[in-house]
């Protein structure tokens, strides 16, 4: 089988490998275990690789490199008509040459491949909806146009389109689905945290404006004002990392807060075990794999209301669900705090339930996916 990826993720050439995001390319090795032939269609970036970059285990990869574009501004939007060209022919050849077309969206790439796989009904497709699938979320016309080419079953044929959350009023061929990044041979058990002593607060994830670690540090912040013994760990890195330094400096928080930067995935697996809380107050999310990790080793999450977050804190049974008001949810904060039994129940719970979605069910599901063919729509 030779199986086409179509993604706007960016790639490290290193000699005759690529390498991109992690948790991404992670993911696309499994998908890949089961195919003969891989070509990707996707961006090449001159940079170095570091602790959150992966390269792809295949011994026949095609790579077809396209350049990054985006219409954020009139500028940029006529750059992209120019580009545009060259993309579709390529991304065109890709799916015409491959047996499974499988998209990555949302994204730039993504929806020229929805557009594009509309001339390929025969061919069996999936496409892999990273972001909010929640239809009635507030999102740019780009993402609205691609979900409503992936949910016409007139338009899209034979794919498959996996999404984060069970929604309702749905077509046919969308599949309510997860992200794992943990195997059954991982279930280790894991000593019950106490409240007792220093709390520790953890968040991971790129420093930008949509991850929102500002309100984590100022969350932390507040607690500490209020007498509680607290420590954040931040692990990532982003264009707001001088602001954020500004802040605790500012602020004198440095005895509270440290920037960890990127780190790999065995340091971050690390940290889950010992901090009692995640936060993460972003402000746009798919299944965000930081909170199902996290859950894995006990770590309690304090996350956004986004997408299909709610139910994977149960609405509130295994993790504490933020208003993104500052005082009302220090106040959320506090009430778990002060009851060390329901931080125990919380932290368990959220254990058992993500102790479900392990990377050995996640592959059986893909294989599936792959071998069993799917219904034309």
């Amino acid at each position: 089988m030779k199986f086409a990826i179509i993604t706007h993720v960016q790639h490290i050439q290193k000699e005759s490998n690529y390498f991109g995001y992690a948790p991404y390319i992670r993911e696309m090795n499994i998908w890949i275990k089961y195919a003969d032939e891989v070509v990707i269609v996707a961006p090449i970036v001159n940079l170095d690789t570091n602790p959150i970059h992966n390269s792809y285990k295949h011994s026949k990869i095609d790579f077809k490199q396209v350049e990054e574009f985006d219409i954020t501004s009139l500028q940029n939007f006529v750059k992209a008509i120019l580009k545009l060209p060259k993309i579709i022919a390529t991304t065109y050849k890709a799916m015409a040459d491959a047996d499974h077309i499988h998209l990555r969206c949302p994204g730039n790439m993504g929806l020229i491949g929805a557009i594009v796989q509309i001339l390929f009904p025969k061919k069996q497709k999936t496409a892999k909806y990273a972001g909010n699938w929640d239809p009635n979320a507030n999102q740019p016309f780009t993402y609205k146009l691609q979900r409503w080419i992936l949910s016409s079953t007139f338009l899209t044929k034979n794919m498959q389109v996996l999404v984060y959350g069970d929604w309702e009023d749905q077509t046919k061929n969308i599949k309510p689905f997860f992200t794992a990044t943990y195997s059954e041979s991982d279930k280790k058990v894991i000593e019950p945290r106490t409240l007792e002593g220093c709390i520790d607060f953890l968040f991971v994830g790129t420093l930008s404006k949509g991850k929102q670690p500002l309100l984590a540090i100022q969350l932390v912040e507040k607690l500490y004002q209020q007498g509680k013994k607290v420590r954040l760990n931040l692990y990532g890195d982003g264009i707001l990392r001088p602001t954020l330094e500004t802040y605790i400096n500012e602020n004198n928080l440095q005895d509270i807060v440290v920037l960890r930067g990127n780190h790999s995935k065995e340091m971050v697996l690390n940290t889950y075990q010992t901090s009692h809380f995640l936060i993460l107050p972003s402000k746009s999310e798919g299944w965000p794999k930081v909170v199902a990790e996290a859950m894995f080793w006990g770590c309690v999450p304090i996350v956004s209301q986004v997408s299909c977050v709610p139910y994977m804190l149960g609405y509130g049974e295994r993790g504490i669900q933020l208003k993104e008001q500052l005082e009302a949810d220090v106040s959320k904060v506090m009430s778990v705090l002060n009851d060390e039994l329901l931080y125990q129940k919380m932290a368990l719970e959220g254990q058992n339930w993500s102790r479900q979605f392990t990377t050995d069910k996640f592959e059986g599901e893909i294989k599936k996916l792959l071998q069993n063919g799917f219904n034309h729509y």
